[in-house]
């Protein structure tokens, strides 16, 4: 087992998670109209959550993350996705068209692009953390 816990990892750890995350949600949002989107926002996001496991180990992962389990992660996000078909349906549309919502409060376009994008997020993060934590965790019990 690697022995996590250098003073170069655990700083460059707490300073870059936190610049990941933002970029992530910054690929989140602007992925539709431009490159990014949910897939690749997910594994930035996976990355960083990565860098600080290494860093710090799976029980300091798992306080960060508020023990929100990553399958939970991968439920929530596939259900996003399932429910981002059903405002077309409603509207009499095919299934998967988008459809666009304005808040006129802080001038924002919302979307079931955007729904779908949050639900590959939030799914691509939960899997790529559930098989990170758990090749650390079966990596911690070896001798």
């Amino acid at each position: 087992m690697v022995k996590s816990g250098t003073i170069i990892l655990n700083t460059a750890a707490r300073f870059l998670m936190p610049l990941q995350l933002m970029f992530s949600v910054f690929l989140l949002l602007r992925g539709h109209d431009e490159p990014g989107g949910g897939f690749i926002a997910g594994l930035v996001a996976a990355g960083a959550f990565t860098l600080y496991l290494f860093a710090f180990g799976v029980s300091a992962t798992k306080e960060v993350l508020r023990m929100v389990d990553p399958r939970d992660l991968i439920g929530v996000g596939l259900l996003l996705g399932m429910i981002s078909v059903v405002p077309a349906w409603f509207m009499g549309q095919p299934f998967l068209t988008a459809q666009w919502w304005t808040i006129p409060v802080i001038d924002f376009k919302a979307s079931t692009p955007l729904i779908f994008d949050v639900g590959v997020y939030l799914a691509v993060l939960g899997s790529v953390m559930g098989m990170v934590m758990a090749l650390m965790e079966v990596d911690k019990d070896e001798p």
